[in-house]
């Protein structure tokens, strides 16, 4: 109760005691001029506004009157002076509210971030933004990025792709090395060749090399050159799998069989057998290919090198917890992080067409 309240409380229970030594002459003549002074007032309002205090002093001078009496004396029902009361006791015994139940609300901040990455990456989805977020230490789950992005109007998967192959030998991922030729056209039509290899266990991808006339025995010096960058992991790996292509020849396989790899060969026109690959040239051609022109093939072995160390080195992988494949870290953290006290720092690759985001020390 407010000291507003107590103090006109206390004001009319004063008066009182000097009504009651007056004469009743006076007390008849005083009821009935405020009874027709009220008559006069209802005429001109339509409804009466009470106050606190004018609800405690009708209630309290409600128990000096008959009831009988109430309708003459009283503008308010009986019915009103109960709901007078019930209304204190909800008052009583409502508690403050901290927070509205259920998950907190997302910060405005990182809203304010989502909206960035979106707004910056027009071919990131959803699940893209929510892995860099959760690299930046902000676990953030994917379907609240979708609402956010939803709602701001901006497409949450922007060219999504069709349903993925489930995974093969799943109990021999990390043992697995599959390889796949990715071809790019330059600036003057001129169709160029990329060998380039993909580890399961890390999704790490590997550029072989770039070369207009892709021939078996090019394909072979590729193979020996990636064999020995990979000398001190080809002990882990077990299978080499690849497609029909005529320029996978004996002798490529011999590269690595040398190493006891057994070769998985995929079954004809069956892209979704090697999916992982296929996928790791989906995202080449999404993110780098489609969106840059390509003069030369010099000018091609840089491009895909610089793209190639941002995606092994920064790019979030969902398979490897949002970390990428060259992290040997633990997963990312589960602790969010108070994004109004560190910066958010972007780094440009390839002139601005890639950009990575890192929390400022």
């Amino acid at each position: 109760m407010s000291l507003s309240v107590v103090a006109a409380l206390v004001r009319n229970l004063i008066a009182v005691p000097a009504a009651v030594l007056r004469s009743r002459v006076a007390k008849d003549a005083e009821v009935l001029v405020l009874q027709h002074e009220n008559a006069v007032l209802r005429r001109q309002i339509a409804r009466v506004r009470y106050q606190p205090a004018d609800r405690i002093w009708l209630a309290a001078l409600s128990r000096l009157i008959p009831r009988g009496r109430w309708r003459q004396v009283f503008a308010v029902t009986p019915t009103t002076l109960l709901r007078w009361h019930r209304q204190l006791i909800v008052q009583k015994w409502t508690f403050g509210q901290t927070r509205r139940p259920g998950r907190p609300t997302t910060a405005p901040i990182v809203k304010q971030l989502i909206l960035r990455l979106a707004r910056e990456n027009s071919t990131w989805g959803h699940r893209r933004i929510q892995g860099e977020l959760a690299r930046l230490g902000y676990p953030i789950a994917p379907s609240t990025v979708w609402e956010i992005l939803h709602a701001a109007g901006i497409d949450p998967a922007p060219q999504r792709a069709g349903p993925t192959w489930r995974q093969f030998l799943t109990a021999q991922a990390h043992g697995i090395l599959a390889a796949d030729f990715l071809h790019l056209d330059t600036i003057s039509l001129k169709r160029l060749y990329a060998l380039i290899f993909i580890e399961h266990g890390t999704r790490r991808v590997h550029l072989a090399g770039i070369t207009a006339h892709p021939t078996a025995g090019w394909t072979v010096q590729q193979a020996r050159t990636l064999a020995r960058a990979l000398d001190h992991r080809m002990e882990s790996l077990r299978f080499l799998l690849r497609d029909r292509d005529s320029k996978y020849t004996d002798a490529f396989d011999a590269v690595f069989e040398a190493d006891d790899m057994e070769i998985l060969r995929s079954p004809p026109r069956a892209p979704k057998a090697n999916a992982i690959c296929e996928r790791a040239v989906g995202t080449l051609r999404r993110e780098l290919l489609d969106r840059i022109l390509i003069y030369d093939e010099a000018h091609a072995v840089k491009v895909l090198t610089e793209y190639l160390q941002h995606y092994n080195g920064h790019r979030p992988h969902q398979s490897r917890q949002q970390l990428p494949p060259d992290s040997a870290q633990s997963p990312a953290p589960t602790a969010v992080a108070d994004l109004q006290a560190h910066r958010i720092r972007r780094r440009s690759t390839l002139g601005g067409l890639i950009k990575e985001y890192q929390r400022a020390a």
